[in-house]
Parts: C-alpha cells; structure tokens; sequence
C-alpha cells in the first residue's frame, strides 16, 4: 500500500474520537482527547498530536488508564482547588481543571486549579486557547516523567515540565507561549526516530552523558535544560508546583507512560486563571494588547529579518494553513494509525485528503 500522507482535520479527528469509544471512552471524553490531539497537530507541535494516540490506547487496554474514572475536586475553597483525576486520561482531567479555573475565576477574579492522579494532557496551549476564547488569561504548567538531568547530572531525574501562557488581544494575534523547559520536547526527538532522521547537536545526550545527533542514544540518554542551570530551575519550580504541591507524583514519582507498566503516571498539573475584567474592561485591554503587539512587531529588524513574531504567532497561521490544506502525516504514523482503525474496524482512509496524488491500492475518497 501507498500511504497518503495529507488528512482532513475534521475527518482525522472524527477517526480519533470514534477509536477511543471503541476502546470504552464516553463520546463526550473520546471528543476531548481526539480535540487535544488534532490541535497540536494543527498548530504544527506534531510530538503531542495523533502520534500519541497508539500509546493512549495501549495504556487504557492495559489498565493503566482508566477512562471510566471520574475527576473529583477533593478540597477546594474561595479561589482554589484540589482536582482528583483519578487516573482518567489527562485531556479529559485537564479540561476539567480549566472549568473549575475559569468559573472560579469568574467569580473571584483569580483562580489557582492543583491536580493530581492524571496523565499526559498534551499541550497546554489547548487549555490556554479555552481561557482566551472567554476572555481570561490563563497559566498552565504540568510535570512529566524523568527524561531531564538536573545541571551537572548525566541521569534523567526530571521531566520536559512545561508551561503555557494564554494572554486574548483584539484585532491582533493573541499572545500564546507554548513551551517544554528543554531545549526541546522529548516528543520531536521521538518523532526523529520515526522519521529515520538526525536531531541537532545540543538537544540531547546519551545515557553515558555524551552529545548526540542519534535520537534512539537521546529516547535512551537524556534532553537536555533549555539555557542550562534557568531551564533547570523552572523545570524544578513546576515540579514543585505541580508534584510536591498537589500530592502527584513528583521526580522519579512520575511514571513514563512508554515505560512503567505497573503503575498510574500519577502526573500533575497547575492552572491559574485571572479575570481581565477586575483590572479593566475588556476592550479596554484589548486595545492595549494591540498597541503593544503593533509596537513590538514594529521595531527595527535585525539584517536579514522578514518580520518580527509574537509567541504562537507561526502556530496560529499554522492552523490556518493546514485546516486549508491538510495535516501532513509521516509514513510511520500513518500505517501506525491504519493498524489501530482495522483493529477498530474504522477505516483511516475516510480521513484522507481527496487531492492527494497517491492512488494505489486505495479507495477512493
């Protein structure tokens, strides 16, 4: 067979939620996760969409996640609370610590959202979008399992711990930081391994603390600290914010999801909400958004620059460009996803980009 490689987002999507009812999650979660995972590949962070849906799907037939569970708040009080996940898939459990952010935000101006008991949640870009689509600004942070030395180490002992800020602008595109504390996410270098392809020096090391372009030596070395000793820290402070803080797993406590067979991720995460509007009106801090964005984009440029960018701006015209045109997905993944529809009996192809030039051995769209 001769694999396509462009896919409608709509229909892949649609592929996804339908996979995950049939491995016994409820339509309205299928939708959650299916959602999570086609937006990062729509915003071109292609490590945290459909590529993760084959070790979604192992961890819930092996009963290490339990997508029947449901989230619990298990202590909360005026502009907090304490988010139980109990072990369900993390978009689902994530999704449901923004809601109780944002409606406690809402009505108190400020939130602080700790969970625990939940798993990989994707990008917190997806968390951050739903905040700015109500007219909030929104933190988030999560921990991860080891795959980070701390600086001087050789050993992984920390996660890639992310964090994501979501600030809403007016006419202008709005402010969204999406960001591993590595140098990159370990995701693309597993993507470099499906691909077959070199990953650049820096990125990561080795398991005897070498440098390496090899990305099978880096999945079983270590990534290394985005700035060193700073990215260090700030994935230590999530750590602590997300793990210690909120009774999750922290450190060697937080357990690789391709890994640990035995037990829960047991990862954590920690959302902070502010309302725009006790500060100002709305529109007021729009209009500021964008007299800061256009005076920032105005600045002179060094040599050889088109044009200055604000954090998450190649992502949203990402988005834009592959809602036209199609998501691009490699060979690998691919047949990865054809494997888990026949044994579904839900047929990938559905999804394929009519104008793709690759006819043989395929129906016809």
């Amino acid at each position: 067979m001769v694999y396509p490689k462009k896919f409608d987002w709509e229909k892949l999507q649609s592929f996804c939620s339908k996979i995950f009812v049939k491995a016994g999650v409820s339509k309205e979660n299928a939708d959650i996760v299916a959602e999570s995972l086609i937006m990062a590949d729509l915003r071109g962070v292609d490590s945290h969409g459909v590529v993760r849906t084959a070790i979604y799907l192992e961890r819930i037939e092996k009963k290490m996640i339990d997508p029947l569970a449901v989230p619990e708040i298990e202590s909360q009080d005026f502009a907090t609370a304490l988010l139980n996940g109990n072990n369900n898939l993390g978009a689902v459990v994530g999704t449901k610590a923004v809601e109780i952010a944002l409606e406690k935000a809402k009505d108190r101006g400020a939130a602080i959202v700790g969970v625990k008991g939940s798993n990989h949640f994707g990008t917190g870009a997806y968390y951050a979008l739903k905040a700015m689509e109500k007219n909030m600004i929104l933190l988030v942070m999560s921990n991860a399992s080891q795959t980070m030395p701390p600086t001087g180490g050789k050993r992984p002992f920390i996660g890639t711990n992310p964090l994501a800020v979501g600030v809403p602008a007016g006419k202008e595109t709005p402010f969204l930081l999406d960001m591993a504390t590595s140098v990159v996410a370990r995701g693309k270098i597993i993507v470099a391994a499906q691909k077959g392809i070199e990953i650049p020096i820096g990125w990561a090391i080795d398991k005897k603390g070498r440098s390496t372009t090899d990305p099978e030596e880096a999945l079983e070395g270590a990534v290394l600290p985005l700035g060193g000793p700073k990215g260090y820290a700030i994935s230590m402070f999530i750590d602590i914010l997300s793990g210690v803080l909120t009774g999750a797993g922290f450190g060697k406590y937080v357990y690789n999801m391709y890994e640990n067979w035995e037990q829960p991720q047991n990862v954590g995460h920690l959302f902070i909400a502010l309302d725009i509007e006790r500060f100002m009106p709305i529109e007021v801090f729009k209009n500021r958004m964008d007299c800061y964005i256009k005076e920032l984009k105005a600045e002179p440029k060094s040599e050889g620059v088109d044009e200055i960018l604000i954090p998450g701006e190649l992502e949203f015209r990402k988005v834009e460009e592959r809602k036209q045109h199609g998501i691009e997905l490699p060979k690998k993944v691919v047949s990865e996803l054809d494997q888990i529809g026949k044994r579904y009996s839900i047929n990938l192809l559905d999804a394929v980009i009519c104008e793709i030039e690759e006819r043989e051995e395929m129906n016809e769209c």
